[in-house]
């Protein structure tokens, strides 16, 4: 006879559940966006200020969302972000004529509060379901959710890719609108009532962090993720179409692809690492050294792609190698996050920890859109790589922290 699975496992298993049915959709919508927009015309910086909001209310809704979720229970914040991605696909569903700039800047900021709603109330619960010393399952746990969140993300740009080829942009918007009514149909139904509120009434001055480890952590996610996304969420997508011809289906279909590899590294962190094997879980020194790892990579391509020696296939070559170790960096510092984080006042700390990813992603957008403008890809690598190297130093002062 099978055993039931806990009561733990199964809101595990439907906070994923929810994650992932969000996350499909929120890749989707930024492919969609980005390509749609692009065969309108619209410059590099022009389509990286149609994310503006959504990286900016991003930044907000962290810092604020992590306060809201101590107070109301992260329940009710998971299911109040799948509302408001649900109002923002809506407001994509007007006729083109009315797609203009302000009003798709106001659904992706929409679209920015709820996806950072999501995530924040995804992370937070799981330090909820663990007992406080098993530490090594919640290194599993939270690289199972990290990883296949961001290869659900990379069905997402697939989806997103050939649902526009295929069908269009408003019928794209309305497939993805279906799908994420009925997950929040069936999340308000199931989902465990008061899960992360805090019985301490959290007040706007804590939520500012006090405890040095998450700032210096914080710090380091920021410039990781501004490297990051410096390069690959403009630069690199329009650089495949315009300089190498790729076709909406080809560019949705390649970076899908990378995100669905990249989510199965960020899975199998705890085995990359050693940390499985030898029980020893990651620290400062861990973080370091994998930075370390990751800042040569985006110099080397841009030192090859400069000199012009088989750029297309340095380009592929070495963002694979990117991905794979960037997901590493990626999965540890959500692991580290959620165990530096206090048991009482997780959102509180995860939401100031992820408000700092989300002012890495703004930084990084906005400048992927103007140095692509300005200077090509090549400029684009070269500040990411410095973001990296920053990133090293800002690191190494965890070396000696403990939780």
């Amino acid at each position: 006879m099978t055993k039931p699975l806990s009561p733990e496992l199964k809101q595990y298993l439907l906070i994923t559940g929810n994650y992932w049915a969000f996350t499909l959709t929120d890749g989707a919508l930024r492919m969609l966006v980005v390509l749609h927009f692009y065969s309108l015309g619209y410059t590099g910086i022009a389509i990286a200020m149609l994310f503006l909001f959504y990286e900016v209310f991003g930044v907000i809704t962290n810092l604020l969302g992590g306060w809201l979720g101590s107070r109301i229970g992260l329940n009710h914040t998971m299911n109040l972000g799948l509302l408001l991605q649900i109002v923002a696909l809506a407001m994509l569903l007007l006729p083109a004529v009315y797609l203009v700039v302000p009003w798709v800047m106001a659904a992706q900021a929409l679209s920015g509060v709820a996806k950072d709603l999501n995530k924040m109330s995804a992370k937070s619960s799981i330090k909820m379901l663990l007992p406080a010393d098993a530490q090594s399952a919640l290194f599993k746990w939270v690289a199972i959710l990290t990883g296949s969140k961001n290869a659900l993300k990379g069905a997402g740009f697939f989806a997103g890719g050939a649902l526009l080829s295929l069908f269009g942009f408003q019928s794209a918007i309305l497939c993805l609108l279906s799908l994420l009514l009925v997950v929040w149909l069936f999340s308000l139904w199931q989902l465990k009532a008061g899960l992360g509120k805090s019985k301490y009434k959290a007040k706007f001055k804590d939520l500012v962090s006090k405890s040095r480890a998450i700032n210096v952590l914080s710090a380091a996610r920021l410039l990781l993720f501004a490297a990051r996304d410096v390069w690959f969420v403009i630069a690199l997508p329009l650089t495949l179409a315009s300089q190498f011809g790729w076709s909406h289906w080809a560019v949705g279909s390649f970076l899908a692809l990378w995100v669905i590899g990249y989510g199965a590294v960020q899975s199998a962190a705890p085995i990359l690492t050693g940390n499985k094997a030898s029980a020893r879980l990651p620290d400062g020194r861990t973080l370091t050294h994998w930075a370390m790892l990751l800042s040569s990579i985006p110099a080397l391509i841009a030192l090859a792609m400069w000199q012009q020696w088989h750029s297309e296939a340095v380009l592929m070559s070495g963002l694979l190698l990117f991905g794979t170790v960037f997901a590493v960096n990626s999965s540890l510092h959500s692991y580290m996050i959620i165990r530096y984080a206090k048991s009482d006042a997780v959102s509180l700390d995860v939401g100031f920890y992820y408000m700092a990813n989300a002012m890495g992603r703004l930084l990084g957008t906005v400048l992927s859109g103007w140095l692509y403008q300005a200077y090509g890809l090549i400029a684009c690598l070269w500040v990411s790589s410095a973001l990296l190297a920053a990133t090293v130093l800002v690191s190494a002062r965890l070396s000696k922290q403990q939780a």
